[in-house]
């Protein structure tokens, strides 16, 4: 189960960043704005992240029969490719730029005041839930049940989104690489153990 957790954290860390960004840009904003796209955020990350896993999970127990005996270690070196992408991101420098045009996007500007632009959060969400389907592959490999395991990963990263937003709206954006190199971190040392530990 606390395989699970982590793993879920470490999912969560890419909406989380991102949902930091949306609450920084809207730091000029009041209360019951912010509020509303922490909904948002929440609802649509959590969403896309508790299904793409599952997405994997399936897609991965379909080739599991024929891959049996090299299975831990295609998982785990799935999680190390995921999690060194994910630090490879917070080093090359670019990644907070990234987030603040995807921020200037969503927050797209309605007549009055700013509003979420919902066509471009879904696509959000899917962008950063994609290695989430990978990740679900690595499900078979976990004694724990795979439907369960998507409803944590969902529910934790509505959480981390939502609070994200209140993070990213009170104090800018000075946490969105950490989130981003502690769930790289936390997806290698997963894969490792998987692959040497079972």
């Amino acid at each position: 189960m606390i395989e699970v957790v982590l793993l879920a954290i470490a999912l969560a860390m890419d909406a989380f960043a991102v949902a930091i960004g949306l609450g920084a840009k809207s730091q000029k904003q009041n209360h019951h704005y912010v509020l509303r796209l922490a909904f948002y955020a929440a609802l649509y990350f959590g969403i896309a992240q508790g299904i793409m896993p599952l997405i994997g999970y399936l897609l991965g127990a379909a080739l599991l029969g024929w891959l049996a005996a090299a299975a831990p270690w295609i998982g785990g070196v799935i999680l190390i490719a995921l999690g060194g992408k994910m630090l490879y991101e917070v080093f090359a420098g670019d990644r907070e730029e990234e987030i603040d045009d995807i921020a200037d996007e969503v927050l797209a500007k309605n007549s009055s005041h700013q509003g979420v632009n919902h066509k471009t959060m879904f696509t959000l969400a899917i962008a950063t839930s994609i290695d989430a389907m990978a990740a679900g592959f690595t499900l078979n490999l976990l004694a724990l049940n795979a439907w369960l395991a998507c409803l944590i990963i969902a529910v934790i990263t509505a959480l981390f989104s939502l609070s994200g937003v209140y993070l990213g709206w009170r104090s800018g954006t000075w946490l969105e690489d950490k989130a981003e190199a502690l769930g790289g971190l936390v997806l290698v040392a997963i894969g490792i153990k998987i692959m040497f530990f079972g």
